[in-house]
């Protein structure tokens, strides 16, 4: 493809006590796409997501091998800050989470925690973060009101929107649209393929056909192991391994 890897696994292994979530994963994610991560439940998608940016970090009995390198740096090393690395690698996950703030409050809460107070750059930035989750024009007049009032499909924009305000390099978004309704869905994907023009995304979703309709590549797990990756297109039109093909023509899953 000629792009850039922004975040690289080398042999990635996260275990559960006893059980492996993910296996030996080695997998190149390009700068400015977005990558699908697909397979049935259980097979280690959600598992790799979170060990993309430390949010394994501090679960019990949670081990991780191998490297995750964000532009050739392991973000596992021991003088690397998680906080840090989350701040560069963002995530909206399955259910939207909007804090029990107003909806100004939400998108400015990472900006505050990071130091930024000045009332001017924070009106700036949630204004902007806002219009990026395409939320802007909705909630303006309103900025004031709580986050939890809005709409399930609004809910999860605003949390899109508190993840962006602090400008990540990489989004992580696990079944974001998994909650929403078709309309809220739509919305959703026509912003993940506009975020992907700037940004890194990895999106874990059960949906086949939204896999084909957001990313430029995608990548099958099964069983906490990768077995096949490739522009988006090219896997689900010809896939090279058995157990894909089974997979996408409803084989199991």
């Amino acid at each position: 493809m000629g792009s850039v890897s922004k975040l690289r696994t080398v042999e990635l292994t996260v275990r559960y006590g006893d059980k492996i979530g993910v296996a030996d994963v080695s997998l190149e994610i390009p700068e400015r796409q977005v990558l699908a991560l697909i397979g049935p439940s259980g097979c280690g998608k959600s598992t790799f997501l979170r060990a993309l940016n430390r949010m394994n970090d501090g679960a019990i009995g949670v081990e991780v091998a191998g490297r995750v390198e964000l532009d050739g740096v392991d973000v596992y090393g021991g003088d690397v800050d998680p906080v840090l690395v989350r701040r560069r690698v963002g995530m909206v996950f399955q259910r939207p989470n909007p804090f029990p703030k107003s909806i100004y409050e939400n998108v400015a809460y990472g900006l505050r925690i990071g130091g930024r107070q000045k009332r001017s750059v924070l009106n700036e930035r949630v204004e902007h973060a806002l219009g990026r989750a395409g939320l802007w024009d909705e909630v303006k007049d309103r900025l004031h009101t709580s986050g939890t009032d809005l709409s399930g499909g609004q809910q999860q924009r605003l949390c899109l929107a508190r993840a962006l305000a602090v400008e990540p390099e990489v989004i992580l978004m696990d079944e974001p649209a998994s909650a929403l309704d078709p309309i809220a869905t739509e919305r959703l994907e026509s912003l993940i393929k506009e975020l992907g023009r700037s940004l890194t995304v990895v999106i874990v979703t059960h949906n086949l056909g939204q896999a084909r309709r957001v990313s430029e590549r995608t990548a099958f797990f099964y069983l906490g192991k990768l077995i096949e990756v490739a522009a988006t297109s090219e896997l689900f039109e010809h896939p090279q391994q058995r157990k894909t093909q089974a997979y996408l023509t409803g084989g199991f899953g």
